[in-house]
């Protein structure tokens, strides 16, 4: 599991680094602010997954129990995503290390960018 590095676009330009996935997941800091851009140059849908830490439910008024999910996006093969932001609540460590994991369902040609706005 790699901890990836948060890039800060500029006013005048910034060119993204980004790195490969690693087969047991990423991990990056998260203040609520941050996206992922992740590109898929395989010949196959992959599924990125923003794990969730809230474990507890809700009982709204309107809607009833409400249990939060991991967020799982799929990025179509050859296909780009930009992903988040991420409610630092529902998805950051409960260990109080304000990380957040990512899984992958495969990693072959998947390259990702932590960019924090």
């Amino acid at each position: 599991m790699a901890l990836l590095t948060l890039q800060t676009p500029a006013e005048t330009g910034t060119t993204l680094t980004y790195a490969s996935c690693t087969g047991g997941g990423d991990t990056f800091a998260n203040n609520g602010k941050v996206y992922l851009h992740v590109k898929n140059g395989s010949g196959g849908s992959i599924d990125v997954t923003i794990v969730k830490t809230a474990s507890t439910s809700i009982n709204d008024p309107i809607y009833g129990v409400l249990t939060k999910a991991s967020a799982v996006v799929a990025v179509g093969a050859g296909a780009e995503k930009m992903i988040g932001p991420f409610k630092p609540d529902a998805f950051n460590a409960t260990a109080g290390t304000g990380l957040v994991s990512v899984t992958y369902s495969g990693v072959t040609s998947l390259t990702i960018a932590a960019i924090q706005v």
